[in-house]
């Protein structure tokens, strides 16, 4: 899970969980109520520019053209039989982008997506799965061997969560590899798991 998404799940108002069991997905959903304790910060001004910050993300995501799966299909088009690992939405910087990563050959790629346009930014750069620590390699690994892919857990999520996806990626939770998207949903973000099909315990 990326930096910015760690941040932004540390500032969710609303927690929604699913479990996807098999296709055709079905999901079991259970949903919290927001609560000031769900932007904890150590003073209230803090708190507040937290929301600021997470309420012009959102608008900004709000008004992109291009939508997470299709940021998803432009970076995998880039490399045959490719598939999206980690994809979030970056409105921070002076342009609205998609960070997406995908596993392709033994190779993590990093694609940069222009949010309004669809244009590759920057080119791409790919880092060999050697390289990573020991429990990343695992989650690749176990990503190859499971039927689900990221667009299809986002597809599930949004229809869960009533919204749509600005981020996406997996996590090992309690020994269980998981989807966890993150969904616009209202002014709320709710965050969705899911547990694909055929992925282990470890």
């Amino acid at each position: 899970m990326t930096t910015a998404r760690r941040h932004v799940s540390q500032l969710l108002a609303t927690a929604l969980s699913a479990l996807l069991i098999a296709a055709p997905a079905r999901a079991i959903v259970s949903a919290g109520t927001p609560t000031a304790n769900a932007f904890h910060s150590d003073t209230d001004g803090d708190a507040e520019a937290d929301r600021r910050a997470i309420s012009r993300e959102i608008e900004r995501f709000r008004s992109s053209s291009i939508s997470i799966s299709q940021a998803m299909s432009i970076a995998e088009a880039r490399h045959a039989g490719a598939t999206t690992a980690d994809v979030s939405f970056d409105g921070a910087s002076g342009m609205p982008v998609y960070r997406v990563k995908t596993l392709h050959n033994d190779r993590i790629w990093r694609h940069t997506i222009n949010a309004t346009t669809g244009e590759l930014v920057g080119g791409e750069a790919a880092l060999p799965l050697a390289e990573l620590d020991h429990e990343d390699r695992d989650n690749l690994a176990a990503l190859g061997a499971i039927r689900h892919r990221l667009a299809e857990a986002v597809r599930v999520a949004e229809r869960a969560a009533s919204g749509k996806a600005i981020s996406g990626g997996l996590v090992r939770e309690r020994g269980r590899l998981n989807f966890s998207i993150v969904v616009v949903s209202g002014d709320d973000l709710k965050e969705v798991t899911l547990e694909p099909p055929g992925a282990k315990t470890k």
